[in-house]
């Protein structure tokens, strides 16, 4: 009997002093990197789209409404597929959606890379969507999952930081493929680098931290700390309906404020992946070899804006406040930027402004895993991102047909500057209730 007790004794001890696995921080780095590979996915049309070869390949030349299509299909594709099939995570968990996202990436990628007619890429990008809408909303969920609301901000900075680091790379590293090779090669690129994603999910990530291996119970007690009890079905293992789901956060009006803002971030953002190389070369006349690195300073200077975001976040808690200063920042950097005549410092203004804007996003989500319990998130996440993108999707072809119209870019950056400002002015009203 005292040799059980003292048995006991020693494995109590040796909890007592066993410190806490840092696992969540492992899965904040798949995430991360997951992410990141995702983005080199989305940038490298903006780059072929400059390039002679594939706009003779593709019978592009002179058409940008049809460039622009490119990348507004892949983006509707995208929404809808955010909304739709983001419930997936919530039924069969987030570990598992991922992996079958990843699965649609990597067959797109390939088969971008092989085609040879334009309506094929077109079923490759549609497919890109599927992929991709399925898997983004999924990070919502980990991080709701795995992370103590203190952290949060923090967390949620880490994983959106590969929004702006893939970018930021992959803008000179495609530059230097295509020279080197060809645009095909772009396409054969991500794909090999798709699979690494595939093995990290499945090896190391878990859909709750209480199911990971290789976590303790210090960790867990960390995470579940200061966690509000926030269920839609008590003592039931019956998971909730879509519609109860749905319900949860389409009746919050917070939902669609937070809708508003991240709408025009997006539209800011997908026009600006998608045009800023054409614009660098055609009206501030950068060579091709210069097109490639200036193209990536918005990335960086989102890098950064992103990293003092989440810190603020995390700090002072002041979300609306943050993405209001986001806004008006990324107004008056655009705006200096057009009205400056020197082309590398009206680069480096239009590249603060848009950088500026990535201050809410980690704001944007932060809030959303606030008001929304763990069985809604992925749905909610989906439905957020989806709805934003499908405003995103517009911008594209809507630059493409202002170009084609006016054969300037001045019109173009003034209303990117109107819609960057609407989201600046709903931010008010979470910024007045100190949220």
């Amino acid at each position: 009997m005292n040799s059980d007790n003292n048995i006991s004794h020693r494995v109590h001890l040796e909890e007592m002093t066993q410190k806490p696995t840092r696992q969540r921080f492992f899965v904040l780095a798949v995430l991360f990197i997951s992410l990141s590979i995702i983005y080199l996915d989305r940038v490298n049309i903006s780059i072929i789209a400059a390039n002679a070869q594939f706009l003779q390949e593709m019978d592009l030349v002179g058409k940008p409404i049809y460039i622009g299509l490119l990348m507004s299909l892949f983006l509707i594709t995208y929404g809808i597929s955010n909304v739709v099939l983001s419930p997936i995570g919530d039924l069969i968990g987030p570990r598992k959606a991922m992996l079958i996202a990843y699965i649609i990436i990597s067959v797109s990628l390939l088969f971008g890379g092989l085609s040879s007619i334009f309506g094929v890429l077109l079923g490759t990008r549609i497919l890109l969507g599927v992929g991709e809408g399925l898997y983004y909303p999924m990070q919502n969920t980990f991080i709701k999952n795995w992370f103590p609301p203190g952290e949060r901000g923090r967390a949620n900075t880490a994983w959106i930081l590969g929004q702006s680091l893939s970018p930021a790379v992959a803008m000179p590293v495609f530059t230097w493929i295509i020279a080197e090779y060809s645009w095909r090669h772009t396409f054969y690129f991500s794909f090999v680098l798709s699979l690494i994603p595939l093995v990290l999910i499945y090896f190391f990530a878990s859909n709750t931290p209480r199911e990971n291996r290789y976590i303790n119970k210090h960790e867990l007690e960390i995470i579940e700390e200061d966690r509000t009890v926030n269920h839609l079905v008590s003592h039931s293992e019956e998971k909730p309906s879509l519609i109860t789901r749905s319900k949860i956060y389409l009746c919050n009006p917070n939902f669609w404020l937070l809708l508003i803002i991240f709408s025009s971030n997006s539209m800011l953002s997908w026009g600006v992946v998608t045009w800023l190389p054409t614009y660098l070369n055609t009206e501030r006349g950068f060579s091709w070899t210069n097109v490639g690195w200036m193209s990536s300073l918005p990335f960086i200077f989102g890098l950064l804006f992103k990293i003092v975001s989440g810190i603020v976040v995390d700090r002072t808690g002041k979300k609306g406040m943050i993405m209001l200063i986001s806004a008006l920042l990324c107004a008056a950097g655009i705006l200096a930027g057009v009205n400056i005549s020197n082309n590398y410092i009206a680069a480096i203004m239009i590249s603060f402004g848009i950088g500026a804007s990535s201050m809410q996003l980690p704001c944007v989500f932060t809030l959303l895993q606030g008001m929304v319990p763990s069985e809604a998130i992925s749905s909610a996440a989906g439905a957020l991102n989806g709805m934003a993108v499908g405003f995103g999707a517009l911008s594209p072809v809507l630059i493409g047909l202002i170009l084609s119209l006016t054969h300037n870019f001045y019109s173009v950056m003034y209303l990117l500057i109107g819609i960057v400002l609407i989201g600046g002015l709903v931010s008010l009203f979470f910024a007045v209730r100190r949220l």
